[in-house]
């Protein structure tokens, strides 16, 4: 995937991030991401459950077929 060439520009633009951010604002950025990713499953998760409990029920209503003329 990745050859000599790109692994060395990939490393040397993680070197630049950790320079200007440092490694407590890193850490708490990934804290952060790890929690919005969470956030994001738990909806997801919640949404289907919803969904998946609603048609149960039968509460989604479609409308009968219409005559034709």
């Amino acid at each position: 995937m990745f050859g000599p060439k790109e692994l060395v520009v990939v490393l040397v633009v993680l070197l630049i991030v950790l320079v200007v951010f440092g490694p407590k604002r890193i850490k708490s950025l990934g804290s952060e991401l790890g929690n919005a990713i969470k956030g994001f499953r738990k909806a997801v998760r919640d949404n289907e459950a919803s969904a998946s409990a609603s048609a149960e029920r039968g509460s989604i209503s479609q409308d009968p077929p219409e005559k034709p003329a």
